[in-house]
């Protein structure tokens, strides 16, 4: 039976590097493609990095119950996961690895149960998270202060998840991810 495997972090902890590292490896691992209500950025294609919907079909099928979770990030601007995308990937036999913020985590842990498993990546501490943030060199002042605000709100949902795992050592928490999600789909 496929599982699926969530993951959630504060932004700057790690997480797309540890995913796109767990994609390389041999897990039959199928990124879930989320539903958006912006428009397409340069070469993106509808159904290959998001589904494009426009802010009307995304309340319509939100009043329809049709996702597993979503969020209204800005006034109409939406990201959630469409439940029917997840079952066609599972039904094709692919494990379906999510990216996806702690409250949609939770709620898709809440939905699949012992099918899924969710695990939380931690940055050593919030002032490491800072570092990283400004390293980047990709934010203003002010965009980092609210990442680490939201940062601060997401660490409370830490122990909540199955699985932590702190990443102060990028190869360490590779390993130590590859280990736990092997073992987790390799479970009958």
């Amino acid at each position: 039976m496929s599982k699926l495997i969530i993951f959630s972090a504060p932004s700057g902890s790690g997480k797309s590097t540890i995913i796109n590292y767990l994609l390389q490896q041999n897990l039959n691992l199928a990124f879930s493609i989320s539903a958006t209500s912006r428009p397409p950025r340069g070469t993106e294609q509808n159904g290959v990095e998001y589904f494009f919907l426009s802010p009307k079909e995304f309340r319509q099928r939100i009043a329809n119950d049709e996702f597993l979770e979503y969020e209204e990030v800005y006034t109409d601007r939406f990201y959630g996961t469409l439940k029917s995308q997840v079952e066609k990937q599972l039904s094709a036999g692919q494990n379906v690895i999510f990216d996806v913020d702690v409250v949609g985590g939770c709620n898709i842990k809440r939905f699949y149960g012992d099918r899924a498993l969710s695990v939380f990546i931690q940055p050593p501490s919030i002032e490491e998270l800072r570092k990283r943030l400004v390293g980047r060199g990709t934010d203003a002042p002010e965009v980092i202060e609210s990442r680490i605000a939201k940062a601060e709100f997401e660490l409370g949902y830490a122990d909540k998840f199955d699985v932590r795992i702190i990443n102060d050592n990028l190869e360490q928490a590779e390993a130590e991810a590859l280990r736990i999600i092997s073992e987790f789909i390799n479970r009958q």
